[in-house]
């Protein structure tokens, strides 16, 4: 049966859109070839016709993730009204929604203890996709000086990713209440 000419790329990004969503949900590990193929109605051996290896699908994955939630936090802080950006980023990240779905938000929050120990050959790219991010981000940042953009960034990204870290583990009313203090403090501190 022939295919259209995109067919292929379009299965490519459907494997990589599940991959971003499982890795975002179940860790690096829950990007298990079989299961994201069969996902995408398609065989094991059928994984190699789109990536070299398991790595590849990794890092696109995280790429995905990353462009995803970088995506929804500067469509907010575009909304913004002058200034105000950074604390559009900061209520959309800060929703109990960011910890009822984590498919759809930040891979930091599930993803960064197990970054840190990736195989050193994983290490460079991913840290190339965490200053995209973090590039795409501090424009939106308090701060007159490229530097203290950069360093409002690592405090109030730290302090986001950690907050969702730690909420995820906790009760629902807990949850909550924990979110909102983080919130009401970054939006004080700046």
């Amino acid at each position: 049966m022939r295919y259209r000419p995109e067919h292929k790329t379009e299965i490519h990004q459907q494997i990589v859109k599940d991959a971003s969503r499982r890795v975002r949900v179940e860790g690096l590990n829950g990007a298990a070839v079989s299961a994201v193929m069969r996902d995408a109605g398609l065989t094991h051996g059928g994984f190699y016709k789109h990536f070299e290896s398991k790595d590849e699908l990794l890092l696109e994955s995280l790429r995905d993730g990353f462009g995803e939630i970088a995506n929804t936090l500067s469509r907010v802080a575009e909304q913004a009204p002058p200034g105000e950006a950074w604390k559009a980023i900061v209520k959309t990240y800060l929703r109990p929604e960011m910890c009822e779905h984590p498919e759809r938000g930040c891979p930091l929050p599930l993803l960064a203890p197990e970054l840190a120990r990736v195989d050193p050959g994983m290490k460079a790219p991913i840290v190339a996709e965490l200053v995209k991010y973090k590039n795409r981000m501090q424009p939106f940042m308090p701060g007159r000086r490229t530097a203290d953009k950069e360093r409002a960034f690592f405090v109030i990204f730290s302090t986001m990713v950690g907050t969702i870290a730690l909420a995820r583990i906790l009760p629902v009313p807990v949850r909550a209440t924990v979110l909102a203090h983080a919130r009401d403090f970054l939006l004080q501190s700046f």
